[in-house]
């Protein structure tokens, strides 16, 4: 059976708490200024309206309406713990829109893919780190990862959606150093990128006994781009699928990109994940990725009858 679920917000406040109705009774006073119509909209008395704001006006030790005569108006103090209700209330309203937060690479596909995806999404850029911490709080609809290790650290239940590996980035200068295998990586010096897949290059090259030196920390692949597009001497590890550069380690950094559901309530959220399973698969591969299905990716052939 579907439950409608409809969360409301109560607040603590001083070691008090104040039920969602007094912040509807204030926000409907707001806008219509008037104790006996707000007191109908709610099918209340104006006598229990009335002594609801006293009563909270007691506790607080403020005043939360002004009277002029017969119009009530919220007072400046009143106003700001509406805004505060509204704010912590909008986290929990459930919206016809997916909310989506991930890592860089896959956010920025689905955020570049929008307007060809039958969903209305809203898309949410950061690492994948910052993204689960998020997801944990049941902030999101839809967790996205760069890489699925924190999936595996965390025992998610991931869905492939397709595949990236990583290829090896500098700017023009530094790039006419021939790397063709490799040992040729040996004393490169590099950017990194925080929690992202680039774990599977570094974890390569120790394997191997390749030795380089990791010169600066980053939180995103565009910021370690930058850099090393303005150095001589610097390289990174990036997406293949939204940067060119060296396949040298082509096969040792292939890796999934993964969605996970987090409101499982919502049935637009595994809708949203078969779509990527099946027919976003030709997204999936037109983009620059590998997908998990390349039959999917291959347009039918009209067949002619003679």
């Amino acid at each position: 059976m579907k439950y409608k679920i409809e969360p409301k917000v109560e607040i603590k406040i001083n070691g008090e708490t104040y039920s969602y109705k007094l912040f509807e009774s204030l926000k409907l006073l707001d806008e219509m200024s008037s104790q006996r119509a707000v007191a109908k909209k709610l099918n209340i008395s104006h006598s229990v309206l009335n002594r609801r704001i006293k009563n909270a006006e007691k506790k607080l030790g403020f005043d939360l309406v002004k009277i002029s005569g017969s119009r009530t108006y919220l007072t400046e103090k009143s106003k700001n713990l509406v805004n505060v209700y509204e704010k912590y209330n909008s986290r929990v309203v459930e919206t016809d829109k997916l909310i989506i937060a991930g890592g860089h690479i896959i956010t920025n596909f689905l955020e570049s893919i929008s307007n060809e995806m039958p969903f209305e999404v809203d898309i949410y850029s950061s690492d994948d780190n910052s993204a689960y911490k998020l997801a944990k709080k049941g902030l999101i609809d839809i967790l996205a990862l760069d890489d699925p290790q924190i999936a595996f650290k965390n025992d998610l239940d991931f869905r492939v959606i397709g595949y990236d590996n990583l290829v090896l980035v500098s700017n023009e200068m530094s790039s006419n150093m021939k790397i063709k295998q490799m040992k040729d990586l040996k004393n490169l010096e590099f950017v990194s990128i925080e929690g992202t897949a680039q774990r599977l290059a570094w974890s390569t090259l120790d394997e191997n006994n390749i030795p380089y030196k990791i010169i600066k920390n980053v939180k995103s692949e565009f910021d370690a781009f930058k850099i090393v597009q303005n150095s001589n001497k610097l390289y990174t590890f990036l997406n293949g699928s939204y940067f060119k550069g060296n396949n040298v380690l082509k096969e040792e950094t292939k890796h999934a990109i993964s969605l996970i559901a987090v409101n499982s309530e919502k049935k637009e959220v595994q809708e949203f994940i078969e779509y990527f399973l099946n027919d976003g698969q030709k997204l999936i591969s037109r983009e620059g990725f590998i997908p998990i299905k390349p039959w999917k990716t291959k347009e039918k052939k009209m067949k002619l009858s003679i």
